[in-house]
């Protein structure tokens, strides 16, 4: 908590700062990009993770979810060197699965679909250490996010107790705080224009709930976004 703060204070001073830089010093832009999102790895998800869980029982992989990314920044300029933005995104997987050691009694497997979307919407705050004027601009910054999840597991399941398979739909969804952090290069490509490529990675998680019927507590978030940005100033 005291480092999400921490992010939240300098994100709030940034902002004081551009409302107190003159507005003919400002340049707005639009940044559209298009990447891909790679969940967190299995070493480094939360202990209560319901995906890392299902891995024991079910017949996919990890690496399964991560999935293309799309988003859009509306980006402040605060002087010669900090950058303020804030941005939405999306990014979405379904992975078919079955049972690892188990069949139905006519040797056919037994399916599920496990759908996760993520629609984050967050604030940053980006460094330029050689200025926002440069034709090359290198650059780091952190940020705060609202993740917006819905996860659901589909398909025929199996009662541990009866050893009966039925249908069933278990859905959990919610809007959970996280801290992101951001690298990246850009190009000027004229007055207005500039393209790059950018990371960010993200530290979220929310609750799915063991008493709504699924493995495990929780559902790790995090990850990493890599894309190619495009912006136009204004």
């Amino acid at each position: 908590m005291l480092k999400r703060r921490g992010s939240v204070t300098l994100l709030a001073l940034v902002t004081l700062a551009g409302l107190n830089t003159p507005a003919t010093a400002q340049e707005n832009a639009l940044s559209m990009n298009l990447g891909y999102f790679a969940v967190r790895g299995a070493d480094a998800r939360i202990a209560d993770d319901v995906i890392m869980e299902n891995l024991d029982l079910f017949a996919f992989g990890l690496d399964q979810f991560n999935s293309a990314s799309i988003g859009a920044e509306w980006l402040v300029e605060m002087g010669d060197y900090i950058e303020a933005g804030v941005g939405v995104g999306f990014s979405q997987r379904t992975v078919l699965s079955v049972y690892s050691d188990f069949v139905n009694e006519d040797g056919s497997e037994i399916p599920q679909d496990f759908k996760l979307r993520v629609t984050p919407f967050t604030a940053t705050a980006r460094f330029f250490p050689f200025g926002l004027s440069s034709s090359v601009q290198p650059y780091g910054g952190i940020g705060i996010g609202l993740f917006n999840w819905r996860y659901a597991e589909m398909g025929e399941f199996i009662d541990f107790d009866t050893f009966d398979v039925f249908r069933e739909q278990f859905v959990a969804k919610g809007s959970d705080a996280g801290r992101l952090f951001v690298v990246g290069l850009r190009s000027r490509m004229g007055d207005r224009y500039t393209i790059g490529v950018e990371f960010r990675y993200h530290d979220a998680s929310g609750v799915v709930g063991i008493d709504q019927g699924f493995l495990d507590e929780r559902i790790d978030l995090g990850g990493l976004t890599t894309s190619f940005t495009f912006n136009v100033s204004f």
